[in-house]
Order: C-alpha cells, then structure tokens, then sequence
C-alpha cells in the first residue's frame, strides 16, 4: 500500500527528519538531486540521447535540479542549465555554486528536466516562468519533473494557468496528492518514487491500494458452502423510464460474488430484465433482510424514494448505499434524515456534482479539495463516500484512500450505476463499508482499463466493462 501526502504533511515530514533524526536539508537536497539524476540517466540509455537540460528555479527544487546537472555530467552526458533569476534559497545558492555545468538561454534538449517549482507551488505561473513552461511542452523533447510538474497545486493537483506536461515524474519521498488530484493525474505522465531519507512522523495520510492489498478481499472459496454463505444484495433501481440503470446495476451485481441479487424495481422492468438476468429474484419493494440495499438508480427523483431511503434508515440494519437519484432526493426534500438513529451503515457515492447539491458548495470549492471535503461531510453525517472522479476519494471520516485506477471509458452513462451494483455485491459478500468501496472502485477501473485495451477508451461502452469485471478479478486472485 502506498500513500499521498499534502503538502503540509510533506513539510512535517522534512523537519521532523532535520530536527529528530539528524539529516541536514543539504544532504536530503543532494540525495533528491542523485536520485532525479538516476532516473534521468536511465531515460537518456533508454532514447539513446545524450543532450540534457535542466531548467532550474529559485528554491529548493533548483537546488535539486543543479545536483541532478553535475551529476549527470560526471556521468559525461552533454549538460546544460537554464537559470531562473532571482533570490535564491539558501541550499540552493550552494548548489549552484558548486555545479560547473554550461549555461544556455534556450529550451532545447532531447531530455529536459523541469526543476522549477516545488510541491509548495500554489499560485498560477505567470511571466517568464509561464513562458518557460509553454515552451518546454512545446520543445518535443522527453520531460522529466522533479517531485511534481512545475505550474501544479500540490494539494489538488489544479493548474491554475499553465503547467509542465511530464512523460515522468520522480517523486521525491512519498506521492503527492496533486500528483493524483484534478490535472495532476494527465500531467505527470508516468511516475516513479525515489526514498532519499525522508521520514514521515505519523500514518495518517492518504492511502492507495495496489493490486496486492486488493487480493485479499477475494479469498480462497470453500467448497463446502451455499448461496446463504455469500450474502444477498438488493438493488433498488430503474424505473419505466429508466429500465438501463437497473440493467447496468443488476448485471455489475450478478458478477460480485454474492449469493444472491435481488432487483426491486417496476412491473415493466421486471418484465424486461427477467429474461436477460434470470438469476436475480425479482421484487415489488425492497428486502430488508438483505445483509446490502443499493438504491437511486434510474429510479427518478420524488418524494416517494425519499420516503423509501428514510424507512430504511429507520428500519433496515444491514448497510445502505445510496447513489443517483437518492442523493438528489436527500438534497431537494432534505440530507438531515442522515442525522436520525438509525441501524444500517450508509455509504454515499456522488459525483462532483451530486456533492454539491448534497453539501450546498460549489463545485469548484469542492474540486480544490475534494478530500477535505469529502472527509468532513463523512465524520459530520457518520457515513462513507465515495466522490467519484478520476482519481475517486474514498472516506468514512477518519480515513481516506485515492482509487487511481480506471480511464475514460468510464466518462459514459451507466459507469455509476454499475458501481452502485458491484459494491452491493461486496457488501452483501462481507466486506466492510471502506474496504468495499475501495475493492469495488479499484475492480471496476481495472476492468475499464482492460475493455479500453481490446476496444478503446473511445469506443468501450459500460456493457464492455461490466464483460470484462471477471478478468479484472482474474488478475488480481
């Protein structure tokens, strides 16, 4: 597992290394500038080139990039630096004093590493650092970011205006969260984590699951075992108008691993579904027996469902999820049924702009920091979320995880729905609130990026990726 750190907590966590474990900021500098070097020199083997530029800045992210320049001309690569003026930063100076490389006033090279800015970064760049950029985007060459491309917000990865577009990034220490965040995840390119040192004080930080802490909630299955060992999942969905929503759910759940999956839906949709999915049970109203409810898909927003969604939290004890159009029911009759006692655990999964209706804020306050966001809504209502996005928060109040995974086969009608129906389906198999939301974001954009690779993300439709859920699953057991 691995984890990203606001900037806040990067800085925690370079002084508590300076202060309590005695490495000195110059030396955790010329460890930042090797490492950046190292990954450049394996680049520069790799495209079979040999002319070099670093693009240096004022602040402690040129001092990396003056390390990295004497470090790969040692290694008799042809370097040279293009110098930002201005006041420099102490460590900085001593680096620049120290590297004996050429200057040069344009942006060319075949590799160019962008050592500008840091990750502390959160303005827009204007100028001649703005000019800069622009032309090192433009330049064709192979780009290189030390810790986080140049022009991005460290904590939510927005460019504000313009902002380096890295084939790779060297994070230094730990992931950002502006890595992942908004922009960042189309600006980064591919990214590589190098340890110089650094120590974090404490664990709480952002989480990101990889394939091997996934693989656990997919357990070996005993032979010795039945429909009831697995759980039952009832979705919740579709309405005359829209019978696809209940599809795509019921379909996505079929495919969990639950015992049983059980639609709750109109007469007409019953009619039209039970021939396609004759293994689902198919019911007039929900079963509160069910150990997972799933509901709002396609079923329309009215006062009706609002009514149905506050029976269950009075009344149901297993865990609720609540998507669509029960969370634009909560927010036009009203969130504050969530405060009421209830018995069931209650996830939520709205987009950007479902959380706002839900919440009352803009979405551009939410985009630039959906964490918090998200986080602060979890703790004050006692439920999990699940903000969709391209990279989607995951939090139940005290913890959150980044699921990373996915592409833009998933910017298509019906990618919520299905979700909504395979997280049901882990639930109803026993896997807790967070966890499941985790397994389940982490499944699903496996199995879009697995359509995307037969059909493309163009062409790959929700029906392609729910085909695909058994490799994704495949894979990881």
């Amino acid at each position: 597992m691995e984890r990203a750190l606001t900037n806040a907590q990067m800085r925690a966590s370079d002084l508590h290394t300076i202060q309590n474990l005695g490495i000195c900021a110059g030396q955790l500098m010329r460890n930042a500038g090797a490492a950046i070097a190292d990954e450049a020199e394996i680049a520069a083997k790799n495209l079979n080139a040999n002319d070099i530029l670093v693009v240096c800045g004022t602040g402690n992210n040129g001092g990396d990039g003056y390390i990295c320049a004497q470090k790969l001309a040692d290694c008799g690569f042809n370097v040279k630096i293009y110098a930002f003026d201005g006041t420099l930063a102490d460590e900085c100076a001593r680096a620049k004093q120290a590297c004996k490389c050429a200057y040069s006033d344009d942006i060319s090279g075949s590799i160019i590493i962008d050592c500008i800015f840091g990750t502390g970064f959160n303005r827009k760049a204007e100028g001649r650092y703005a000019e800069v950029i622009q032309k090192i985007n433009a330049s064709g060459a192979y780009v290189i970011s030390a810790d986080i491309p140049s022009g991005l917000n460290g904590d939510n990865g927005i460019a504000e205006g313009c902002a380096v577009k890295a084939n790779l990034t060297v994070a230094i220490a730990e992931y950002k969260a502006g890595m992942l965040l908004n922009d960042g995840i189309d600006h980064c390119g591919k990214i590589v984590k190098k340890n110089i040192g650094i120590v974090c004080p404490n664990d709480e930080y952002i989480l990101i699951y990889g394939a091997e802490d996934i693989k656990k909630y997919f357990p070996k299955r005993p032979r010795n075992s039945h429909k009831g060992t697995y759980g039952s999942a009832c979705i919740v969905a579709g309405s005359d108008k829209y019978i696809g929503a209940a599809a795509l759910s019921l379909s996505a759940a079929l495919k969990s691993g639950c015992g049983y999956v059980k639609l709750a839906s109109t007469e007409r949709v019953a009619l039209s579904l039970a021939p396609r999915y004759p293994s689902a049970i198919y019911l007039d109203y929900p079963d509160f027996s069910a150990q997972s409810i799933a509901i709002g898909m396609g079923c329309g927003i009215s006062e009706q469902l609002y009514n149905t969604i506050k029976a269950l939290l009075k009344e149901y004890c297993g865990t609720l999820l609540i998507d669509a159009d029960g969370l634009n029911a909560l927010a036009r009759y009203g969130i504050d049924i969530l405060f009421a006692e209830r018995s069931c655990g209650v996830i939520l999964t709205p987009h950007v702009k479902e959380f706002s209706r839900l919440t009352g804020r803009a979405v551009g306050e939410i985009v630039r920091d959906p964490v918090n966001s998200a986080k602060q809504f979890a703790k004050q209502y006692n439920v999990t979320v699940l903000l969709k996005g391209a990279a989607s928060v995951i939090t139940d109040g005290a913890r959150v995880a980044l699921n990373v995974n996915g592409n833009t086969a998933l910017s298509k009608g019906g990618s919520g729905d299905m979700l909504s129906g395979y997280l049901c389906g882990t639930l109803a198999r026993g896997v807790p609130p967070f966890e499941a939301c985790v397994c389940s974001a982490y499944v699903l954009g496996h199995a879009a990026e697995i359509a995307a690779e037969d059909k493309t993300e163009y062409c790959a439709t929700a029906r392609d990726i729910i085909k695909n859920l058994h490799f994704s699953v495949k894979r990881l057991t």
